[in-house]
């Protein structure tokens, strides 16, 4: 059904990649959830006054809020969709992200609205009108938001869109709460007593949870969190792909939203071969990156002496050294300049961002590990700190 209905409605619906046509998917669905939100809140709404019930009500006016956050991720999509300009280079992907914030401060805001409703059920408690109406309602409503969770999670894992995986989340939690005043419903008619209030409240917190949790995961982007594990190893497999690089390092990836990701990484390649062919080869991975990746990566060259086997002991000696401080602590860009009385040991040292040692404590601690074993050695250590996860 969801499959249908983008491709009757989006031209290209294969090409996800495309900005345009990711806009479109987010507009369509944005769209989508304001039709359903509003015809469902008008339903809800009036069989709620009708039997009296502050948990209908209040589950009315949730699917009000829920068409105000479509029309906040339209608005997103929308935004996100502006071309790069001289003030924004980058583009307006970010607008996606906030979008997505929004909604998620919107799910939580709801939450909290409707424990306090219930709690003043509780402590005021009305009888409930029960009648096939109210269940037919609440059974359609249910059928619905369950197809809007579906349409949204797909749509949204197609696109990669933080913005509608939030939003299939609040239509999930929307069905648990409608299921939940349905079931309050049917055992306070039958039991005789009034669970209305208390069942509100129970769906309250629980959507107040559940809205912390799209906050957390909405605002990790914006605040620069470190790439997935899946696309650093994918970068560095391909880098490591082409012949003559020798290893990559210093590996960053910045996100400007959605598909507008750019990265930079060091590559190393023997200093013996020509530095034409060293050039073409990085231009290449570059070309190859943007064409098969929507990746723009800039690449910088690091030559490494590959025919002084006492150098090459040197690296291999100190890189496995050091992880005794940290297995995951790595050295690159290993230089030596020869003197009379001492060599010159250069190289740089890669420090997890949670490492317990300060910088200069870790530079302390290495310095003194090659020390001890090169006793002519003057060691200079240049300390960077890794911008992907400490745990990849």
């Amino acid at each position: 059904m969801t499959d249908w209905l983008v491709r009757h409605f989006i031209q290209d619906a294969d090409n996800t990649s495309d900005h345009l046509v990711r806009a479109r998917y987010g507009q369509f669905a944005g769209v989508v959830g304001i039709v359903c939100n509003v015809l469902l809140c008008l339903a809800k709404g009036g069989i709620g006054l009708l039997a009296g019930s502050v948990s209908i009500v209040a589950d009315a006016v949730n699917n009000l809020s829920d068409a105000a956050s479509n029309i906040v991720s339209l608005m997103g999509f929308k935004l996100a969709s502006r071309p790069a300009d001289p003030e924004h280079p980058y583009g307006h992907g970010r607008y996606e992200y906030l979008a997505g914030l929004v909604v998620a401060a919107l799910v939580l805001a709801i939450g909290i609205n409707l424990v306090g409703s219930s709690v003043e059920k509780i402590l005021h408690p009305t009888p409930v009108e029960f009648n096939g109406t109210l269940v037919a309602i609440l059974l359609l409503s249910i059928v619905v938001k369950l197809w809007m969770a579906a349409f949204n999670r797909t749509i949204g894992r197609r696109i990669d869109s933080e913005t509608l995986q939030a939003t299939a989340v609040d239509s999930r939690n929307d069905v648990i709460s409608t299921a939940a005043v349905l079931a309050s419903a049917v055992i306070s008619h039958v039991a005789g007593i009034q669970l209305d209030g208390f069942m509100g409240t129970a769906v309250g917190v629980f959507i107040v949870v559940s809205g912390i949790g799209l906050l957390r995961d909405t605002v990790n982007p914006l605040l620069g969190q470190a790439p997935s594990p899946e696309l650093v190893e994918h970068i560095r497999a391909k880098i490591m792909s082409y012949p003559g690089v020798l290893g990559t390092h210093d590996l960053m990836v910045h996100d400007y939203g959605p598909g507008r990701q750019f990265a930079s990484a060091h590559v190393e390649m023997p200093v013996e071969a020509d530095p034409m062919e060293s050039h073409d080869l990085i231009d290449n991975i570059e070309q190859d990156f943007k064409e098969n990746d929507g990746l723009i990566v800039t690449l910088h060259y690091d030559p490494i002496v590959t025919d002084d086997p006492a150098v090459t002991d040197m690296r291999n000696w100190i890189d496995q050294a050091v992880k005794i401080i940290d297995p995951r602590i790595t050295i690159h860009d290993l230089r030596t300049v020869p003197g009379p009385t001492h060599t010159n040991v250069i190289f740089d040292c890669v420090r997890p961002a949670d490492l317990a040692l300060s910088e200069e404590q870790l530079r302390r601690r290495v310095k003194q590990i090659v020390a001890d074993h090169y006793p002519r050695t003057v060691v200079k250590v240049t300390i960077d700190e890794s911008y992907v996860s400490s745990a990849q």
